[in-house]
Protein backbone atom coordinates (compact mmCIF):
# COMPACT_ATOMS: atom_id res chain seq x y z
CA UNK A 1 0.00 0.00 0.00
CA UNK A 2 1.00 3.36 -0.73
CA UNK A 3 0.46 6.87 -0.10
CA UNK A 4 -0.31 8.70 -2.75
CA UNK A 5 -1.55 12.09 -2.31
CA UNK A 6 -2.15 13.94 1.80
CA UNK A 7 -4.89 17.08 1.53
CA UNK A 8 -5.49 19.01 5.11
CA UNK A 9 -9.42 19.46 5.55
CA UNK A 10 -10.93 22.92 6.90
CA UNK A 11 -14.18 23.00 8.49
CA UNK A 12 -16.25 25.98 7.13
CA UNK A 13 -19.69 27.01 7.06
CA UNK A 14 -18.92 29.37 3.59
CA UNK A 15 -16.62 27.04 1.97
CA UNK A 16 -17.54 29.96 -0.85
CA UNK A 17 -15.46 32.28 1.60
CA UNK A 18 -12.01 30.21 0.00
CA UNK A 19 -12.54 31.45 -3.20
CA UNK A 20 -11.25 35.22 -2.56
CA UNK A 21 -7.77 34.01 -0.55
CA UNK A 22 -7.02 30.74 -2.31
CA UNK A 23 -8.10 31.24 -5.74
CA UNK A 24 -8.45 34.98 -6.49
CA UNK A 25 -5.10 35.92 -4.32
CA UNK A 26 -2.96 32.78 -4.29
CA UNK A 27 -3.80 31.60 -7.85
CA UNK A 28 -5.09 27.93 -7.01
CA UNK A 29 -7.33 26.44 -9.00
CA UNK A 30 -11.07 24.74 -7.80
CA UNK A 31 -10.05 21.59 -8.52
CA UNK A 32 -13.51 20.15 -7.34
CA UNK A 33 -16.42 21.73 -5.99
CA UNK A 34 -19.21 19.11 -5.14
CA UNK A 35 -21.18 22.22 -2.59
CA UNK A 36 -20.48 20.70 0.86
CA UNK A 37 -16.60 20.35 0.07
CA UNK A 38 -14.29 22.59 -2.41
CA UNK A 39 -10.73 21.53 -3.23
CA UNK A 40 -8.34 24.15 -4.42
CA UNK A 41 -4.61 23.26 -6.04
CA UNK A 42 -2.81 23.18 -8.91
CA UNK A 43 -2.72 21.12 -11.80
CA UNK A 44 0.50 21.52 -12.49
CA UNK A 45 1.48 20.61 -8.77
CA UNK A 46 -1.28 17.60 -7.60
CA UNK A 47 0.15 17.38 -3.78
CA UNK A 48 -0.65 20.97 -3.64
CA UNK A 49 -4.25 20.71 -2.26
CA UNK A 50 -6.65 21.81 0.82
CA UNK A 51 -10.21 21.40 0.75
CA UNK A 52 -13.03 23.35 2.67
CA UNK A 53 -15.74 21.27 4.02
CA UNK A 54 -19.19 21.83 5.49
CA UNK A 55 -19.61 17.78 6.35
CA UNK A 56 -17.92 15.11 5.26
CA UNK A 57 -19.83 13.74 3.33
CA UNK A 58 -22.23 11.34 4.26
CA UNK A 59 -23.58 12.69 6.99
CA UNK A 60 -19.90 12.55 8.86
CA UNK A 61 -17.94 14.83 10.23
CA UNK A 62 -15.76 17.25 8.49
CA UNK A 63 -11.76 15.18 9.00
CA UNK A 64 -8.95 17.05 9.83
CA UNK A 65 -6.93 15.06 6.99
CA UNK A 66 -7.55 13.45 3.60
CA UNK A 67 -4.88 10.53 2.53
CA UNK A 68 -5.42 9.18 -0.91
CA UNK A 69 -3.93 5.46 -0.85
CA UNK A 70 -3.73 3.55 -3.86
CA UNK A 71 -5.09 0.35 -1.65
CA UNK A 72 -7.73 1.43 0.77
CA UNK A 73 -8.86 -1.84 2.26
CA UNK A 74 -5.18 -3.14 2.82
CA UNK A 75 -4.78 0.51 4.89
CA UNK A 76 -8.26 -0.31 6.78
CA UNK A 77 -6.50 -4.00 7.51
CA UNK A 78 -3.14 -2.57 8.89
CA UNK A 79 -5.16 0.29 11.11
CA UNK A 80 -7.42 -2.85 12.48
CA UNK A 81 -3.90 -4.64 13.16
CA UNK A 82 -2.16 -2.32 14.85
CA UNK A 83 -5.28 -1.61 17.58
CA UNK A 84 -6.68 1.47 15.64
CA UNK A 85 -10.82 1.42 15.66
CA UNK A 86 -12.45 2.39 12.10
CA UNK A 87 -15.04 5.04 13.11
CA UNK A 88 -16.58 4.66 9.85
CA UNK A 89 -16.69 2.65 6.76
CA UNK A 90 -15.07 1.18 4.68
CA UNK A 91 -17.55 2.47 2.57
CA UNK A 92 -18.22 3.32 -1.47
CA UNK A 93 -18.99 6.66 -1.73
CA UNK A 94 -21.91 8.28 -4.61
CA UNK A 95 -18.50 10.54 -5.32
CA UNK A 96 -16.56 8.07 -6.30
CA UNK A 97 -14.28 6.81 -3.60
CA UNK A 98 -14.16 3.46 -1.24
CA UNK A 99 -13.34 5.12 2.20
CA UNK A 100 -12.73 4.80 5.92
CA UNK A 101 -12.21 7.06 9.00
CA UNK A 102 -9.76 6.38 11.91
CA UNK A 103 -8.14 8.86 14.55
CA UNK A 104 -4.34 9.06 14.19
CA UNK A 105 -2.11 8.89 17.90
CA UNK A 106 -2.95 12.35 18.08
CA UNK A 107 -6.96 12.36 18.06
CA UNK A 108 -6.94 13.85 14.51
CA UNK A 109 -9.98 12.30 12.17
CA UNK A 110 -8.12 11.16 8.97
CA UNK A 111 -10.25 10.32 5.60
CA UNK A 112 -8.30 7.47 4.63
CA UNK A 113 -9.74 6.80 0.64
CA UNK A 114 -8.81 5.60 -3.15
CA UNK A 115 -10.67 6.47 -6.49
CA UNK A 116 -12.69 4.35 -8.13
Amino acid sequence: MKVKRIVANIAATDIGEADRFYRDILGLDVLMDQGWIATYGSPETPRVQISFLSEGGSGTPVPDLSIEVDDVDEACDRMKDAGFAIEYGPAEEPWGVRRFYVRDPFGKLVNVLAHR
